[in-house]
């Protein structure tokens, strides 16, 4: 994989087995875990479909706010599973699962993106060959 140093300006190459995989707070079952992945890898791809290399994006843009509709998406798993668990909050605590499952699908993505923390992560696409996220700090892969 590589990663970029922004200190040191320079690329490096380092293999990692596999991404990285974040836990959510919902238990969700492999297959649907799968189906959200592969629908939050699809927002991903439209996005990058219709946006500039560069630009920047975040959970929220793609699935918050006039997209929070999730009851006819892969989504509902994770509001049903809180919501079934007696959360307080459970759109904001499906939210943040939702947060830690696009960091791990962009992690195995084919296009670069970077990083940053704002009020929420966002992530910029990067104009560069290689798979991952890259920290905004540069060097380290994120976790």
């Amino acid at each position: 994989m590589l990663y970029y140093n922004q200190m040191k300006g320079s690329v490096r190459l380092m293999v990692t087995p596999t991404p990285k995989k974040r836990k959510t707070t919902a238990i969700i079952d492999e297959s649907r875990m799968d189906q959200i992945k592969a629908f939050v890898q699809g927002a991903v791809y439209c996005y990058c479909n219709v946006a500039d290399q560069g630009s920047k994006f975040s959970a929220r843009d793609l699935f918050g706010a006039y997209d929070s509709l999730w009851s006819v998406t892969p989504l509902k798993a994770l509001h049903q599973w809180h919501t079934d668990n007696d959360a307080d909050d459970p759109a904001g605590m499906a939210g943040k699962d939702l947060g830690w499952i696009l960091l791990d699908v962009l992690d195995s993505d084919v296009r670069q993106f970077r990083k940053s923390k704002e009020v929420v992560n966002v992530y910029e696409w990067l104009p560069s060959e290689g798979v991952g996220v890259r920290s905004e700090q540069g060097g380290s892969h994120l976790g």
